[in-house]
């Protein structure tokens, strides 16, 4: 229902109005968008008040790039594009972070933001907060857009959500200059202007010949892997690829937002044996995975000495022999293509050999029970792997509860730790790495789902985003921070022996970042055992309480940059000393 005020236009006449904040709002409802992430301020304050009495839930946050990273995962999680409203200038550029990583990981996202008066930033007369933030957002997004005119809010809305989820998804930004709020036309013809999207994400059939090719190219294989990426999580198309990677008996390495796709504890599952499958297999099957750098670009030492054969299913054509070559190429939606593979594979399929599917089960046997010692201990202050033991344990029972993952040794060795039982269920740092995702994913999740969320933090990971444990009790949401406390980056106990200034890797030590969770009224709990942090985790998830356990590790534990130290240059004179 278009929202209306009544104006007198002459003597003896009314007519029904609507306004810029209106045609906004009723734009989003028209199109099914509920929830707006946000922080309030000028000129998008009243728009948010608007929004809330109009029934669109509109969460406020502490800082824009958390607001957009929420954004962002909420897009993943329900395929709709998630709005992220922010203020001009300095608050868009806080989001626009946040919108740059929604696209490089194809989440659907929206970034609003309100702006200055183009007449005075045209000509650079210094308006308040004046930038032209749209010059500036294009560059890092799907697509960018302004809406100048009341008449044009619902077209511009239709234009950014359908960019936001067709083909491949990504970020969108979409310029509300302040004038435009207050702008007022006939409530008819405002009614008139709103869109409705229809279709917004259509499926994109494979040809038949990319899908015999593909199937034959991995019927061939004497060694076949199919790779599963976060794109395949995306599409929500569970149990066709469940079907599929189960019919085929090839063995299967989820990515780690791809995990739960299937489970890890699946017989299929290699990702307990990664590097042998990496290096051994000769047919690799890659479905909504990129050969980026999280794959060694598909070559290298990691990939081993045996040729390779690439089947690759992706949306976007362009991503096609990226970094070596595809012989088999599959362009379409993951959920038509698989479908396809499904049908074609009705008549029958031959396993792969035995052989190789018993060398990778042999490994991964052998790989957990030389973990799982570690992961019993219970040295106090903790290492990384008796703390993980116990989050592994509590998602293993409550298999629903989504895990939140960020950090470097943290992140490192939980993705393959925790085992994940459930789709979508696990959200990281993604194809960049960044740190600071954790509060804003957390948060969106509790929203987006109503199940309980479990962060784990690194102590470093968490201090871009935890002033948010502030938004995580006004909310009153069901999520559990852990932070795994070790006083540093990577390690607490790096030395400065130039002055008496910190170490630069070096936080307080011993600080205790549960009573920051205290003073917002929610739970706080300094662990120094994993028998400890046990008792902490268990009793957060069966109250739903907002929880905040400072686990605290030792500050030897841990490995510079985790995994990804090799990606650390090197200094060869520092060295030579």
């Amino acid at each position: 229902m278009l929202n209306t005020a009544t104006k007198s236009e002459a003597p003896g006449t009314e007519q029904e109005l609507t306004d810029g904040f209106h045609l906004v709002i009723d734009a989003l409802k028209l199109n099914g968008i509920n929830t707006i992430y946000n922080v309030p301020g000028i000129p998008i304050t009243d728009l948010g008040r608007m929004a809330q009495a109009e029934g669109i839930r509109v969460i406020s946050f502490r800082h824009e790039q958390n607001a957009g990273y929420a954004a962002g995962i909420a897009g993943y999680l329900t395929k709709k594009p998630g709005v992220c409203l922010t203020v001009s200038a300095p608050g868009f550029l806080n989001g626009l972070t946040a919108l740059a990583h929604a696209t490089t990981n194809c989440y659907p996202m929206i970034l609003v933001s309100g702006s200055s008066e183009r007449e005075i930033v045209d000509l650079q007369q210094g308006d308040y907060e004046e930038m032209d933030q749209l010059a500036i957002a294009k560059p890092l997004c799907k697509a960018a857009y302004r809406v100048l005119h009341a008449q044009d809010i619902g077209i511009g809305l239709a234009r950014a959500i359908r960019a936001a989820v067709s083909g491949r998804p990504g970020g969108v930004y979409l310029d509300l200059p302040a004038k435009l709020f207050g702008q007022v036309m006939s409530a008819d013809a405002g009614q008139k202007s709103l869109v409705k999207v229809i279709d917004a994400a259509p499926a994109q059939i494979p040809s038949p010949a990319s899908v015999k090719r593909a199937l034959d190219v991995l019927k061939g294989a004497k060694r076949p892997l199919i790779i599963l990426g976060k794109g395949a999580a995306y599409a929500q198309a569970d149990e066709e690829i469940k079907s599929f990677v189960e019919k085929s008996g090839v063995p299967f390495l989820p990515m780690s937002m791809a995990k739960g796709l299937l489970p890890d504890t699946h017989p299929q599952c290699a990702g307990a044996a990664r590097s042998t499958v990496l290096k051994e297999s000769d047919v690799v099957m890659l479905i909504g995975a990129r050969l980026n750098w999280l794959l060694s670009h598909g070559k290298g030492k990691s990939w081993g000495e045996a040729p390779k054969k690439f089947i690759q299913v992706d949306i976007e054509p362009r991503e096609m022999d990226s970094n070596v070559e595809i012989v088999a190429p599959v362009v379409g939606d993951i959920g038509s293509v698989v479908s396809a593979f499904n049908q074609a594979m009705a008549s029958g399929w031959t396993a792969p050999p035995a052989e190789w599917t018993k060398a990778i089960s042999s490994k991964r046997e052998e790989n957990v029970a030389k973990m799982a010692p570690k992961l019993m201990n219970n040295k106090s202050p903790m290492d990384y792997h008796g703390a993980l033991g116990v989050l592994k344990n509590v998602i293993k029972e409550y298999p629903e509860a989504i895990l939140v993952n960020e950090g470097a040794n943290t992140l490192d060795l939980a993705r393959g730790v925790i085992d994940m039982y459930r789709p979508r269920k696990r959200l990281d740092v993604g194809t960049w790495g960044v740190m600071g995702i954790g509060m804003g994913q957390a948060i969106a999740a509790a929203l987006e789902t109503g199940h309980p969320v479990l962060a784990v933090e690194g102590d470093s990971a968490f201090g871009f985003s935890g002033m948010e444990v502030e938004t995580i009790c006004r909310y009153n949401l069901p999520i559990c921070v852990v932070i795994f406390n070790n006083d540093g980056i990577y390690r607490g106990t790096d030395v400065n022996g130039a002055n008496a200034d910190p170490a630069t890797t070096v936080f307080v030590k011993g600080a205790r970042y549960d009573k920051m969770m205290e003073a917002f009224g929610g739970v706080g709990v300094n662990a120094t055992s994993p028998d400890e942090l046990k008792r902490a985790v268990n009793e957060a998830m069966k109250s739903g309480k907002p929880t905040l356990i400072n686990a605290v590790i030792d500050p030897a534990a841990g490995s510079e940059s985790g995994r990804i130290g090799n990606l650390n240059p090197q200094s060869v004179l520092q060295k030579k000393k």
